[in-house]
């Protein structure tokens, strides 16, 4: 989202401000340095942002607002998704199969290792399951991915939350690493029997089959942009210090169980404030006339409420003002 936001934000500087920029067969002429964004994972995004090693980072994991103060950081939303549930089985098409937290939580756990495990029969009575063993993909990276997916197993089984916890890093009891989504989604496409975690768009352009997930209300619900924005929507922001708030689990018979926030971290004193206002100003095209793109690659715009709260925040969190 942030590498395609920037191709269109740059064309749009360069082509006069209010000016349409999507299919004008024009090439990207240069304006400005460019923004070099590159998806390194949730725990090295703050990382570097903590170190000032870059202008901003990004994570899907919210920090609360005691760690923010001790590293002089600030945080704010700027899109919401999902994490998909993947799978690799044959005959099983996308959102043909469903899974419970609970189980979800027994299979990485290890506890249900073949797909032809009663508790799976029991919730897929109608699928052709294959008698092999379950191959589990996880992250190997700090990840938010890992985070969001984590803090709904661990609402749905104790002894996940006692185990394994909430983290952007977690010991895992078994499966096979891969680094970031694509390489969790790459994994799952070319393993077959295989489960992984994969954030919403990267499991869309990879075309991996994704799973039915049971929310808060008892109903198995897909994960794309609508099942994420009726989660979105029960969110109260302004009850919230810096933004620190999780979607997994919201209320309502269509919300995704494992609906995400994408936050960014910036320091509230930069090293330098001019590159931080141009980080803010792109934030802000962002928020005002990135939406079209962000539902295009299957996301959840800030809705005009919660991206005014975002403004006030930045006017009085940040050197660099808005």
């Amino acid at each position: 989202m942030i590498s395609r936001w920037a191709r269109s934000y740059h064309r749009w500087l360069a082509l006069g401000g209010d000016f349409p920029f999507f299919n004008t067969g024009l090439d990207d002429p240069r304006v400005g340095p460019p923004l070099d964004y590159e998806p390194v994972g949730s725990l090295a995004g703050f990382l570097r942002a903590r170190d000032r090693a870059v202008d901003f980072g990004t994570s899907d994991a919210p920090l609360p607002s005691g760690e923010l103060a001790k590293h002089g950081l600030g945080q704010f939303p700027i899109v919401i998704g999902g994490v998909t549930v993947a799978i690799n089985l044959d005959g099983v098409a996308s959102n043909e199969m469903r899974f419970t937290g609970e189980l979800l939580a027994d299979i990485f756990l290890g506890k249900v290792r073949e797909w032809s495990h009663p508790a799976i029969r029991a919730l897929n009575p109608g699928l052709k399951l294959p008698n092999a063993p379950i191959a589990i993909v996880h992250r190997s990276d700090g990840s938010g991915t890992t985070f969001n997916f984590a803090h709904f197993l661990s609402q749905e089984k104790s002894e996940w939350r006692d185990k394994m916890g909430t983290s952007t890093v977690l010991r895992w009891p078994t499966g096979t690493a891969a680094k970031g989504n694509e390489g969790v989604g790459n994994t799952v496409r070319k393993t077959k029997n295989s489960i992984g975690y994969v954030e919403y768009a990267q499991a869309t352009q990879l075309k991996l089959s994704t799973a039915l997930v049971r929310n808060r209300a008892g109903q198995f619900v897909a994960p794309d942009s609508k099942t994420f924005q009726t989660a979105a929507s029960s969110a109260d922001w302004s009850k919230t210090d810096d933004f620190d708030l999780m979607l997994t689990n919201a209320p309502g018979d269509t919300a995704y169980p494992i609906t995400a926030t994408v936050f960014v971290l910036m320091h509230k004193k930069p090293s330098s404030p001019q590159r931080s206002r141009a980080a803010l100003a792109f934030f802000r095209w962002a928020l005002e006339k990135g939406s079209k793109e962000a539902t295009g690659l299957g996301y959840v715009p800030l809705p005009p409420a919660l991206a005014g709260q975002v403004f006030e925040y930045w006017s009085k969190s940040f050197r660099a003002g808005s």
